[in-house]
């Protein structure tokens, strides 16, 4: 755990956080480091949690998945996007970020992790 830097990804209960901060308080003579970071969702800014623990423990780390796809429709605060390289369809909800942003035609990069999907940046 106090290997993880501060804008890091970690796998924790099977949803993907991003580490917001970190601290490290050396204990004493014969104790060990502890850490305690603070983390918040990676797809979903509401999950926050304050993780703490020997600095020795191990993360899993998410392997998040970055595809391009092209914007096919608007549908209400859901837009469906078409993957460039399989052609296949993904509904997906409309960040604050992107909001009125988006038109059909346009391409994006979609961060994908199990079921969780995001639009990350427009091209």
């Amino acid at each position: 755990m106090k290997h993880l830097k501060q804008g890091s990804f970690v796998l924790i209960d099977d949803i993907p956080y991003r580490v917001d901060k970190l601290q490290v308080s050396k204990a004493g003579k014969h104790g060990a480091a502890k850490a305690r970071i603070l983390v918040s969702g990676l797809f979903d800014d509401s999950l926050k949690k304050t993780v703490v623990g020997p600095g020795d423990t191990k993360m899993d780390v998410p392997i998040i998945e970055k595809k391009n796809a092209q914007v096919i429709a608007m549908v209400g605060a859901n837009v469906q996007l078409m993957d460039i390289d399989d052609y296949s369809m993904t509904e997906v909800p409309i960040s604050e970020e992107f909001k009125g942003k988006l038109q059909e035609g346009d391409e994006v990069l979609l961060w994908k992790f199990g079921s969780y999907t995001m639009i990350k940046s427009k091209k």
